[in-house]
């Protein structure tokens, strides 16, 4: 027998006065009833109610379990109540993973956006290009880049990440423009961890760089601070199409090579699978595939 079904109807048996009338507001049998009361009883191995023909009274046990039952069922339909109000709009905290360049660039100004048409939804936003477990980190949904593995989550296809090839001016003054893939030997190639674990690059539809290529002297793991290195004029930058059409636009940095980049990488949007998504989470979904979806 279900226990929180058992203390419900012990609660009930003693505020209505009788086993029958306890009976009666759950719909069951007065049998029905007895053996819930017993089901407790057994339980604990004592008895909670004292019963005659005429009258019901509380054990001494019966009346500490009895203000106990009351604070459990209290708790038990404030968390329903709870779940209910999840389930019915928008609300609560939703955590959001996403790499760090999109996630910065992209993602943080629309989910004001998103927050100002969800009053009642808080957003707990990490950055980091590391690939997460959303169960263990707690995450409710993921940005990706790249190809995924088959983890069992849904995934929405977003619109395919996509890099550009750029140097500032000054940068080209001094070391001339490269025309062909094979000209960058001799170039600064400002080298992103995360494209190879050897700071190279690779370029159109080869995953072998050329012979001699040579590793970056600077690399790091953020994009912002490879551009950074490229507005001082000390290398040619493979980075983000969001992160350089500013500086491409301004003048800043001069874009290169554009018919040898690297074909986009897939980005998808993933999550955890769910009979019924709460509306934080569905709602989220509507809002990314409406702005950044294929």
């Amino acid at each position: 027998m279900d226990r929180f079904d058992s203390m419900a109807v012990f609660v009930a048996t003693v505020d209505k006065g009788s086993l029958s009338a306890a009976a009666e507001a759950f719909g069951m049998s007065a049998p029905m009833a007895g053996k819930h009361i017993r089901h407790l009883e057994e339980r604990l191995g004592a008895r909670l109610l004292t019963r005659t023909t005429r009258r019901q009274s509380l054990t001494e046990i019966g009346q500490a379990y009895l203000e106990q039952c009351r604070q459990i069922l209290e708790q038990v339909r404030a968390a329903e109540s709870c779940t209910q109000a999840l389930r019915a709009s928008p609300r609560g905290k939703l955590r959001i993973n996403a790499p760090v360049t999109f996630g910065s660039l992209m993602l943080a100004p629309a989910l004001t956006h998103f927050l100002d048409q969800n009053p009642e939804v808080q957003v707990e936003l990490t950055l980091n290009d590391r690939v997460i477990d959303l169960v263990e980190e707690r995450v409710d949904v993921a940005i990706r880049i790249g190809a995924l593995a088959d983890s069992g989550l849904v995934a929405r296809p977003l619109k395919p990440y996509g890099v550009v090839i750029c140097a500032a001016p000054q940068y080209l003054q001094r070391h001339g423009t490269p025309r062909h893939p094979e000209d960058l030997v001799d170039h600064q190639c400002l080298g992103f961890t995360h494209w190879s674990r050897r700071g190279g690059w690779t370029l159109g539809r080869t995953d072998t760089p050329p012979r001699g290529w040579p590793v970056s002297r600077f690399q790091s793991n953020n994009g912002l601070a490879l551009r950074m290195a490229a507005l001082e004029g000390f290398g040619i930058v493979m980075q983000s199409s969001a992160m350089l059409a500013g500086d491409l636009a301004a003048g800043r940095l001069v874009e290169l090579l554009s018919e040898h980049l690297p074909p986009p990488l897939p980005m998808h949007l993933i999550y955890p699978k769910d009979r019924q998504p709460v509306p934080k989470l569905s709602r989220f979904v509507e809002f990314v595939l409406a702005r950044f979806g294929v």
